[in-house]
C-alpha cells in the first residue's frame, strides 16, 4: 500500500517540486497540498495521511503551531523542512520538540543542481518515518508548555516536553517485537571513565529526555553523537545546556573531558577521543555517510578507556553505532540499547540488539535514571 502524504509550504514552487519528486516514487501518493498551518490541519483531519511534509515559516498559522496542533487532534509523522542557518536550526528543534520527527534542509539550490540525490534523500525519510506511524496512531502527543527556546536559565529537574508516548516499566513488554533483548533490570555499577551516547531520528527529543534526568554533579564526562547538520549543532548544545543540569556544549578540537560535561559532536565533522581525556574533532570524511559517525567516536572510545566505557544507542535509522558497539563490547565495555517501543525509528537500537551486543535494554524514561544508578 503507498504511503499516502500531505506537503505543507506556502511557496507554490516548492509544493509543486516536492509533489512531484514523490509522486515519482510509486509506493508514495501525494493525497493533497496545503498552503499554511490551518489548512493543514484541515487537511490533515480530512485526508488522514501517513506523513505530513511541512514548512516552518507560512502565513495565517506558522508550521510549529500547525505541528503542535496536528499532534493533539490526530497525530501524524511530520517531516519538517528546514534553513541551514542558526535560526532555522532553533525553529527546527521547536518544531521538533512539539512533536515533528524528523527535517530535513530546505534547499532551492540542491533541487535543481541533484534533483536525484534530493529525491532518494526525501523519498527514504518519507518511507522511514512512515513506518513510525503506529506510534503517533496510539496516542495524542501532550502539547508544550513553553518553548525550550525560552527556558528558565536555572537548570531544571526534569524537561518539561513529553514527546509520543513511551510505556512505563509495567506496561512494556517483557520481550521486543523483534523477539530480541529482554528489556533489563537494574544496571550494573561501575566507575566509568565515559559514557557515550549515538543517536540519529528522533535523537534531538531523546537526549533531551535522557539528559534531563542527570544531576549536575554525574560523575563521568559525557560525549553525544547526533546525526546532524553543521549549522544546527551549536544550537542544539546551547539548548541542551539550558535544559539540563550538567553543562552541554558543542565540542572543539582540544577539549577535555570531565565529570558534568556533555559534549556534542559538531555536524559535519568527526569526534573521537584519546586516553588523555583530550578531544580530536577531524573533517568529516566524505567516504562515511554520516559526520558525526557514531561508530567513529565509540571506536576511539573502545581503544582509549577498554573496559571503562558506558555506551547507549538511542532511536535512529541505519546502522551507525553497531560496529562501535562491538569494539566496546571485545574491550570488555557496557552498551545499552533503547527498547523498540519508546523509539521513534528502531533502526539503530535494533542493530545493536540484533547483533548481540546490548548488555541491556531500556526504556527513554528509564535510561537517564539507570545512567545515573550505573556511573558510581
Amino acid at each position: 500500500m503507498a504511503v499516502k502524504v500531505l506537503v505543507v509550504d506556502d511557496s507554490g514552487f516548492f509544493r509543486r517540486r516536492v509533489s512531484e519528486i514523490l509522486s515519482a516514487d510509486p509506493s508514495i501518493q501525494v493525497v493533497g497540498t496545503a498552503t499554511n498551518g490551518r489548512e493543514a490541519i484541515d487537511q490533515a483531519l480530512a485526508l488522514k495521511p501517513d506523513v505530513i511534509t511541512m514548512d516552518y515559516e507560512m502565513p495565517m498559522m506558522d508550521g510549529i503551531t500547525a505541528v503542535r496542533n496536528i499532534m493533539q487532534r490526530c497525530p501524524t509523522p511530520v517531516l519538517m523542512f528546514s534553513s541551514l542557518t542558526h535560526e532555522g536550526a532553533r525553529v527546527t528543534l521547536d518544531a521538533l520538540d512539539a512533536g515533528a520527527v524528523d527535517f530535513l534542509p530546505k534547499n532551492f539550490e540542491d533541487i535543481s543542481r541533484n534533483p536525484e540525490k534530493v529525491k532518494q534523500m526525501l523519498c527514504e525519510k518519507v518511507h522511514s518515518i512512515a513506518r513510525s506511524n503506529r506510534r503517533f496512531s496510539s496516542a495524542a502527543v501532550a502539547p508544550t508548555a513553553a518553548s525550550p527556546s525560552a527556558a528558565p536559565t536555572s537548570r531544571p529537574a526534569v524537561s518539561t516536553r513529553p514527546v509520543a508516548p513511551a510505556p512505563t516499566a509495567a506496561a512494556r513488554p517483557a520481550v521486543s517485537a523483534g523477539g530480541a533483548a529482554p528489556v533489563s533490570s537494574a544496571p550494573k555499577r561501575k566507575a566509568y571513565k565515559l559514557v557515550a551516547i549515538g543517536t540519529s531520528t528522533g535523537g534531538p527529543v531523546a537526549l533531551q529526555r535522557v539528559l534531563t534526568q542527570l544531576p549536575g554533579n554525574f560523575p563521568a564526562p559525557l560525549v553525544l553523537i547526533q546525526h546532524m547538520p553543521a549549522a544546527f549543532t551549536k544550537a542544539f548544545a546551547e539548548r541542551l545546556d539550558k535544559l539540563c543540569r550538567i553543562q552541554v556544549k558543542e565540542a572543539e578540537d582540544g577539549d577535555v573531558l570531565r565529570p558534568g560535561l556533555a559534549l556534542l559532536a559538531p555536524g559535519g565533522k568527526q569526534m573521537m577521543v584519546d586516553a588523555r581525556g583530550v578531544v580530536k574533532i577531524l573533517p568529516g570524511d566524505e567516504r562515511l555517510n554520516y559526520k558525526p559517525c557514531v561508530d567513529i567516536t565509540f571506536g576511539s572510545a573502545a581503544k582509549s578507556y577498554g573496559d571503562k566505557v558506558l555506551a547507549v544507542v538511542l532511536t535512529g535509522m541505519g546502522a551507525d553505532g553497531r560496529e562501535g558497539a562491538r569494539l566496546l563490547k571485545q574491550g570488555g565495555s557496557q552498551v545499552w540499547a533503547q527498547d523498540e517501543a519508546s523509539c521513534v525509528i528502531y533502526g539503530m537500537p535494533m542493530a545493536v540488539v540484533k547483533a548481540n551486543l546490548a548488555d541491556a535494554v531500556y526504556g527513554l524514561d528509564d535510561i537517564g535514571r539507570h545512567l545515573t544508578e550505573a556511573c558510581q
